[in-house]
């Protein structure tokens, strides 16, 4: 009797299982190939790899990068689209269609992800924090270096050691031919007692545009 009875749950457990097994939508006939593409609202170019899910059935496939994707489905099944910044929106899948494939251009509207804020530090750990601090001039900012770069003294000495360019070579060319000309036919002028250079001479002097050749 602990055998038969031991028989017949196996054997209901297993018609149980194989009735699951086998179980088929009394409406597989209408069965639908719904292909589409995901676009943007805004300037409708297409949104790779968007999930399109099937509420009704809960699977789903993923777009390809042109936006474009293929399932099945069934009349009046829920789709849910939904894309890394955009709004989730549903569609549903018309029950009045004859035939079994179905295209569809499906827009997603943009949507605002506020993220967590995140500070971000100039030192990687504490520990470089405390040596930069302990070791950290707070008298010597950028603001006093930049003004101790662009002090005169500075400026003056950079320039001191900077050769000829292209265009002053120019003009002291230039002046030389210039001057040619106007003393043509007779002696050149000298400036060794003419005090507008040595006036020139001085204020150059001062503001250090002499260069040592």
């Amino acid at each position: 009797m602990k055998v038969i009875t031991i028989f017949l749950v196996f054997l209901c457990t297993s018609k149980l299982v194989f009735c699951q097994t086998v179980e088929v939508p009394s409406d597989s006939s209408k069965l639908i190939q719904l292909s589409g593409v995901a676009i943007s609202e805004g300037d409708l170019n297409p949104l790779p790899y968007t999930t399109v899910y099937d509420r009704s059935i809960r699977k789903g496939v993923i777009s390809d990068y042109y936006g474009f994707f293929s399932t099945v489905v069934l009349p009046g099944d829920t789709l849910l689209f939904s894309s890394f910044g955009y709004k989730t929106s549903t569609y549903i899948v018309p029950d009045t269609l004859k035939d079994n494939r179905y295209s569809v251009i499906h827009m997603l509207q943009r949507d605002t992800v506020n993220l967590p804020s995140v500070t971000v530090y100039p030192w990687p750990s504490r520990e470089d924090f405390a040596r930069a601090f302990v070791e950290m001039e707070p008298y010597d900012d950028a603001m006093r270096r930049a003004q101790r770069e662009l002090s005169g003294e500075s400026l003056a000495f950079v320039a001191a050691r900077l050769e000829n360019d292209a265009s002053l070579a120019y003009g002291y060319a230039t002046n030389q031919r210039y001057t040619k000309l106007y003393t043509n036919g007779q002696l050149p002028a000298n400036n060794l007692l003419n005090p507008y250079s040595w006036a020139k001479l001085i204020q150059d002097w001062k503001a250090g545009k002499l260069t040592r050749q």
